[in-house]
């Protein structure tokens, strides 16, 4: 399992349910920004946003508990999740209503949603709480429908140091799958690995959440990637009906 830690525990316990044995190795490191000023600024002024979209359950964590703390969440606020996880943080905070894709759990299902097309979002203002970096992909869908945009980092992520933990399973065959929920994360793997253990990589079956990350992988010469469904439960009924003696 490579996906950072904070979120790696649910899916843990549903490979460990199976029989599985669960290695966690995050691919993405989390950590808070050095500089809060941004959040500070339109906590504010929160009340001027119509939406609000959290990118991930990360998101959540990072700026919600500041947010409460300096003022009630304004009814006329809606927020937003990308998936199921962010919907399930967003309602420990009390904060229902969210507006979520029914089925896949990305940028593009959000923005197929009804109320982010033109003719509700022109002219409203929208706030994007998310990690540094990341695809612009939101932000620049909204603003060419006519919305203003205010995106905010309000966490940093960041690639492992080395691979040592995952290097020394495949030395020792003790390595039989791997899961990967985002292309960022693939991507430092990648970057982390000499080329004999990317050789170790491009044998080992996959498992992914979502199409971009399958199509990132066989652009990667990965030779074992399986596609499931979305969310935990896409990666546990993949791992359950794989063929594993092929």
């Amino acid at each position: 399992m490579t996906r950072p830690r904070a979120q790696a525990s649910k899916l843990a316990g549903l490979i460990v349910e199976q029989g599985g044995e669960a290695v966690v190795f995050p691919l993405l490191e989390i950590s808070p920004v050095a500089d809060y000023g941004p959040l500070c600024s339109v906590i504010a002024n929160l009340e001027t946003y119509s939406l609000a979209i959290f990118i991930s359950p990360n998101a959540v964590a990072f700026s919600l508990p500041d947010i409460l703390a300096s003022r009630t969440w304004p009814r006329s606020l809606r927020p937003v999740a990308i998936g199921q996880s962010t919907v399930g943080l967003l309602a420990s905070y009390g904060l229902a209503d969210t507006l979520v894709p029914a089925a896949r759990f990305d940028s593009e299902a959000v923005l197929e949603l009804p109320e982010m097309q033109r003719a509700s979002v022109a002219g409203r203002r929208v706030l994007i709480l998310r990690g540094n970096g990341g695809r612009e992909l939101l932000a620049d869908q909204l603003r060419e429908r006519g919305a203003e945009v205010d995106c905010v980092s309000c966490y940093l992520r960041s690639a492992p140091p080395d691979a040592a933990p995952l290097v020394a399973l495949w030395r020792y065959g003790w390595l039989d799958a791997l899961t990967i929920s985002s292309s960022e994360g693939l991507r430092n793997l990648v970057d982390l690995l000499d080329e004999r253990t990317r050789v170790c990589l491009r044998s080992t079956p996959v498992f992914v959440p979502h199409q971009r990350i399958a199509d990132l992988a066989k652009e990667l010469a990965l030779q074992r990637v399986i596609l499931g469904g979305p969310g935990d439960a896409g990666i546990i009924a993949a791992l359950c009906t794989y063929n594993w003696r092929r």
